[in-house]
């Protein structure tokens, strides 16, 4: 293949640089479009009849995609002005250009359906086969988008009527108990803790996400805050070869830990055998369910601490390692999985001290992981393989970069969170198709090589 660098290994940058021919050629052959084309198709042979070419349709939204053309309208004017790219995304000179409406109509069969995330899987799948997904860590990470609905006027709230004062009688008590149990019961499962998510299956999980937009917020790196009408992006990506191997849309004011259960099980949905062995996020998803979850895929879960006004603990370090009666910590040495058990050493401190003789001073300390799985992970906190497994957390933010550079996820031109949920499904398979192509190439120039 002539347009190959053989000085180098082939990078996303250099197939955005490819001539327009092969660059489509070399993702389109990595997305499987019958799925749906079997879902937009017309169904019976009766009727008017159907003047759109489908196929050439979808390899243009992906063409658009890859392109960086913002808008439909900037779309059909270059199908109409370019001669060359009309051919390429699969057009005969004798069709014609398809109309804004042909799309709408498209993108909204598309978005009545889940046929994009078939897709995604399928490309997840031959990834997984060729060999190209060997990672033993997932990152686990959110980004906000943008709306192009427009945010409701602020509503003024009533205020609330005055609390009744004295002690309650048991009759109230048991009424206020009561329905205080029925208005729990009556919430939806993202509305409740994040704990009722371990009973639910992952497609509950997914056909009950939020996706109406809301008024987001967050912090960005000065400490301050970001509002943003609109969406959260929720994505699980292979750390090592930065697939993205679960993405999600949600409103954009649920909270980041809720998101990380419904990927664990969709990973474990979709592809059984994919084995990770840790799964590392930031502290936004601190919470013991997201432990359990992960611990349950026979997992370690390396995830930054947060501190919820809890008091000092007595005894042990800031990484919850077992300090001596000179408060020296102890260190860490090795993990039985077995047992699932930390074991602890004696400090290096420890071999000059009066104490070492010492009945107080114990030589080694062995610790349940399951006694706290927050506190306790394997490799233990504030080890240098703990921080090397999470500095592996930066693939995510990375991709989330890409996605929204490269592949439009931050221009989001439908409204609706079914229609905003399509564009992320369609932003993430054209993304993972790319990736794939860029493998697939570098795996055949390997070979001529050799």
């Amino acid at each position: 293949m002539p347009y190959i660098r053989h000085e180098s290994l082939f990078t996303l940058q250099d197939l955005f640089t490819m001539e327009q021919k092969y660059r489509f050629e070399a993702i389109f052959n990595a997305i499987d479009i019958q799925p749906l084309l079997c879902v937009v198709s017309k169904k019976s042979r009766f009727g008017a009849p159907v003047e759109v070419h489908y196929s050439a349709m979808i390899y243009s939204l992906i063409a658009r995609i890859i392109s960086r053309i913002p808008t439909i309208k900037d779309l059909i004017k270059r199908l109409r002005e370019d001669v060359l790219f009309r051919l390429d995304c699969g057009f005969m000179l004798s069709d014609s250009v398809p109309s804004e409406a042909s799309y709408s109509r498209l993108m909204q069969k598309m978005s009545d359906s889940n046929v994009l995330e078939q897709m995604q899987q399928q490309v997840i799948a031959h990834a997984l086969q060729e060999g190209f997904i060997c990672d033993d860590t997932i990152a686990i990470d959110a980004t906000h988008i943008v709306a192009r609905d427009q945010a409701p006027a602020k509503q003024v709230k009533e205020k609330p009527e005055p609390k009744k004062r004295g002690r309650k009688s048991k009759e109230e008590h048991a009424n206020w108990n009561a329905q205080k149990q029925a208005e729990e019961a009556s919430k939806a499962i993202y509305e409740k803790d994040i704990a009722a998510q371990r009973n639910e299956s992952y497609s509950a999980l997914s056909e009950q996400m939020p996706l109406d937009p809301q008024w987001g917020i967050k912090k960005n790196s000065e400490s301050n805050n970001v509002f943003w009408y609109g969406y959260k992006a929720h994505l699980a990506v292979a750390t090592s070869s930065q697939y993205i191997l679960g993405a999600m849309l949600s409103s954009g004011n649920l909270n980041d830990g809720k998101a990380a259960i419904p990927l664990l099980k969709g990973l474990s949905y979709h592809h059984s055998h994919f084995k990770f062995r840790y799964a590392t996020m930031d502290a936004g998803y601190d919470h013991e369910p997201i432990y359990e979850q992960v611990r349950e895929a026979k997992a370690h879960a390396i995830i930054a601490y947060n501190r919820r006004r809890e008091p000092e603990y007595i005894g042990f370090d800031e990484h919850f390692a077992p300090t001596c009666v000179r408060e020296q910590s102890y260190r860490y040495d090795s993990y039985d999985s077995k047992y699932e058990m930390l074991k602890y050493v004696r400090p290096k401190a420890c071999e000059e001290c009066p104490l070492k003789n010492d009945s107080l001073c114990q030589k080694v300390y062995k610790i349940k992981r399951t006694s706290n799985l927050r506190k306790y992970t394997a490799p233990a906190r504030g080890t240098v393989s703990w921080d090397e497994i999470f500095k592996r957390r930066s693939a995510v933010e990375r991709v989330n970069a890409y996605l929204k550079g490269y592949f439009q996820l931050n221009h989001i031109r439908h409204r609706s969170g079914q229609k905003a949920k399509a564009h992320l499904s369609l932003v993430s398979l054209v993304y993972n198709a790319t990736k794939l192509a860029v493998d697939r190439i570098n795996k055949q120039f390997n070979q001529q090589a050799a």
